[in-house]
């Protein structure tokens, strides 16, 4: 069972004008995780069902949402799809029963960014919440720039020109580019296949998982010094894709 107590912790200053919409259908539950929150400064909307999670979501901005897998209406992998087709950036945290790899497999292929098993630690999950919205906060939108560099690489989003390992300026696609811009985004995070067909490829084309690779592969040619051991393009067996510096 969560255990109901004050958990303090050193949140910067921000932390007050966080938004968080919390969905569980259980009710002490949730009126527990919502006392929680907002002793720790954070405001919260409460529900609990999936629908009302979805009409809440459509109706405001938050910085963070928290959903239970398992709710009537809709489910929480039925919300967070939703929510990825409207917003790719916003942290989902799902809360589950459920301790199956299959189930945290399908959270994160929809775009969730963490999963929790009840019961769980207090302190573990306030401490979660804190780094989600940390990370989002911190978030430099790759769309504000116009260029990027790690190691020795750069790109130029504006141009489509990236210089590689090999120091020589070439011209990519613009498929390539929009790729490029979701994984550095997302830098350290898991971004699944879905994730990548809806951002770069759209609803109306459905390229193969082998596709996918071969973008990947071509990136590790572009910007690996060893393209067997890769150091920022990485593949995540039935997962998705990673980038990291």
């Amino acid at each position: 069972m969560l255990i109901i107590s004050i958990a303090f912790a050193n949140f910067d200053c921000f932390m007050n004008d966080i938004k968080i919409l919390l969905a569980e259908d259980e009710e002490h539950l949730l009126k527990a995780i919502q006392l929680n929150l907002e002793l720790e400064g954070y405001s919260v909307t409460s529900v609990s069902n999936g629908l009302l999670a979805m009409n809440a979501f459509r109706s405001n901005s938050f910085n963070l949402v928290i959903l239970d897998v398992m709710m009537p209406e809709m489910n929480g992998f039925d919300v967070c799809e939703e929510i990825r087709k409207s917003n790719q950036s916003i942290p989902v945290l799902f809360l589950t029963a459920k301790n199956t790899s299959e189930d945290k497999i399908k959270g994160l292929k929809l775009g969730a960014d963490d999963y929790l098993t009840k019961p769980f630690n207090l302190e573990e999950f306030l401490l979660r919440v804190q780094i989600l919205i940390k990370r989002q906060q911190n978030l430099k939108t790759v769309n504000d720039i116009d260029f990027y560099t790690f190691g020795n690489n750069e790109i130029n989003f504006k141009t489509f020109e990236i210089k590689g390992v090999e120091g020589t300026k070439i011209e990519i696609t613009k498929r390539e580019i929009a790729l490029l811009k979701l994984l550095i985004e997302k830098k350290g995070e898991v971004v699944s296949r879905e994730q990548i067909l809806d951002h770069v490829w759209g609803k109306e084309v459905y390229p193969s998982s082998r596709t996918i690779d071969n973008y990947i592969l071509a990136f590790r040619k572009y910007f690996e010094k060893s393209a067997k051991s890769p150091q920022y393009f990485h593949s995540i067996r039935g997962v998705g894709y990673k980038f990291t510096e």
